[in-house]
């Protein structure tokens, strides 16, 4: 990583030219959005057309993607740059422009760009849309100015300007009560989120006796090769993971996320946007300092896998497509959560783009697919799995992970976490194509299950092997002696999702079952923990009237 102190050295030779370019570029991606934010700003209180204001912010936002592919593009020539104003000490003016800067970088400005075009014309006539329009430019700024951040201070300031500029859209239609308590309640979730990363801020000046990347990262890696035991490590590895559970909505601080679709269509993809995935961003980009304790990880896992099936079960419940769409995002987070803590790092990356993408798509068309039936638990005369028989696919998805890891050079003692998750990922394929099985009965389905789950097994060593590659020296590199304990933890993950499937195959037998009819009630309705969050809520902010949200 080449570091750079005042500005001026930049300016000399012809490799320091092109790392001059690469950041002017980077810092462009973040920087346009901010100036279309401001201009809107302006546009609304002059009472400008917003039809205008949109299609500029649109056309801005385009502008910002080709700056980031513009960033890749010198990257790859030049290689990464960390630079801070070392001029002004006092500025929080620090970048770091490395591989997972510029995949988040390329993500988040093509969701925006895509969201601010979408938005024109889905508020078209709206007479806020200036004002939509501000803040939806604002949010994508904070967003980017996240990701480019070199040091934790700026890092932390984005971290807080996202989540204020999130409050604005999510009370954009203040006269709608369900959409002004959810805001209440991310709102609160939030801040708790922003204790965490301050008292992060002070943990990391008592340990390092600075906020930069770089020298944080060299620290903690020293410590971690010496088999230093420090409690400031320890502390601030755990209140930065508290801090990543609390922005990406896991169990039991997720209850806002499916409250939300009261707020514009345009708000619920922009979340996928490095919003409610910046949790994952956080103990990646910081995963050289949260490696230093394996207990923070394990905690992490237990949390997500948890939180993935509690909401999948919840998921299945759901009337309404975009409360689906939202529970569904949970269960997302969750598993990348156990990504991050089992310590596949560029695995977590890959899920975030693919699941970013995937579901922006899934919110921005959500009006086209709710005539689509969903019959997970509805009865049905499909007959419940023969134990045996699922048995079967279960053990030969297992095998099959075993054996295509084998071939990618992945085997349990160096990476026993990229196995599980591929084992989990094949068990929920097995499961679907036992499904269309048992309907069907036609035996070329086996056939055809075989061979695609083994394409999709090879997929995914392949994709996390060419992730693994790319990221190499952005992420870190954790392959750690785990102890019977974190074995235990492994393996009590794997029955989780075990459990699971085995009772969603026993479902359409079970449908008529009184005990899980009641089952059925409680879950749709998240098992009333959103109700416990609205008391608490309203509680804290008194109750919700129309105008109430001026001063939340």
């Amino acid at each position: 990583m080449k570091d750079h102190a005042p500005l001026e050295s930049l300016a000399a030779p012809v490799a320091d030219g092109v790392h001059l370019l690469l950041l002017g570029l980077a810092l462009l991606v973040p920087l346009l959005p901010l100036i279309a934010g401001g201009l809107a700003a302006v546009g609304a209180r002059r009472s400008v057309d917003g039809a205008r204001v949109a299609g500029f912010a649109a056309r801005v936002g385009l502008g910002s993607f080709f700056a980031a592919v513009g960033a890749a593009i010198a990257l790859a020539v030049a290689g990464p740059v960390d630079w801070k104003l070392s001029a002004l000490p006092w500025l929080p003016l620090g970048f770091r422009i490395d591989v997972l800067t510029v995949v988040m970088l390329l993500l988040v400005s093509f969701l925006g760009a895509v969201v601010t075009r979408y938005a024109r014309h889905y508020l078209a006539g709206d007479p806020g849309q200036a004002r939509f329009s501000q803040w939806l430019s604002l949010t994508i700024a904070s967003v980017l100015a996240l990701i480019v951040a070199g040091n934790l201070l700026l890092f932390t300031l984005a971290w807080m300007a996202t989540s204020l500029c999130l409050h604005r859209l999510l009370t954009f239609y203040g006269d709608r009560p369900a959409a002004v308590l959810a805001a209440r309640k991310k709102f609160l979730i939030s801040r708790l989120g922003d204790a965490c990363l301050v008292g992060g801020l002070v943990l990391a000046w008592q340990c390092f006796g600075t906020w930069e990347f770089g020298a944080m990262f060299a620290a903690a890696e020293t410590a971690r090769a010496s088999g230093e035991a420090s409690p400031c490590l320890a502390w601030l590895a755990w209140v930065l993971v508290v801090a990543a559970l609390l922005k990406s909505a896991q169990f039991p601080f997720h209850s806002w996320l499916p409250d939300t679709m009261e707020t514009p269509t345009p708000v619920s993809a922009l979340m996928h946007a490095g919003i409610i995935n910046a949790g994952g961003f956080l103990v990646v980009r910081l995963g050289p300092v949260v490696v230093n304790e394996p207990a923070a990880l394990n905690t992490l896992a237990v949390v997500g896998a948890f939180t993935a099936l509690f909401a999948s079960l919840v998921m299945l419940t759901q009337t309404n497509v975009k409360r689906s769409l939202a529970y569904s995002t949970i269960a997302q987070m969750g598993f990348m959560m156990l990504q991050c803590g089992l310590g596949a790092f560029s695995l977590a990356i890959l899920h975030l783009v693919a699941h970013s993408l995937y579901k922006a798509h899934a919110f921005l068309s959500s009006g086209s697919v709710i005539e689509l039936k969903r019959a997970a638990w509805t009865p049905s005369d499909r007959p419940s799995a023969h134990p045996g028989i699922l048995a079967l696919a279960l053990f030969a998805s297992v095998g099959a992970t075993l054996g295509m890891g084998a071939l990618f050079g992945v085997s349990f003692a160096t990476d026993p976490g990229v196995l599980l998750l591929g084992a989990i990922f094949l068990m929920g394929l097995a499961y679907l194509f036992w499904n269309l099985w048992a309907n069907s009965h036609e035996g070329a389905l086996l056939g055809w299950g075989a061979l695609i789950g083994l394409s999709a097994s090879a997929a995914y060593f392949g994709l996390h092997a060419g992730f693994h590659q790319l990221l190499a020296g952005a992420v870190p590199e954790f392959a750690p002696e785990r102890s019977a304990f974190e074995y235990a933890v492994l393996a009590f993950v794997g029955l989780l999702f075990l459990a699971v499937l085995l009772f969603q195959s026993q479902l359409p037998a079970l449908s008529g079952n009184v005990l899980v009819r009641r089952l059925y009630v409680h879950a749709s309705r998240g098992f009333y923990l959103g109700a416990w969050a609205n008391r608490l809520t309203e509680r804290f902010f008194g109750p919700i009237s129309a105008t109430s949200h001026r001063s939340a």
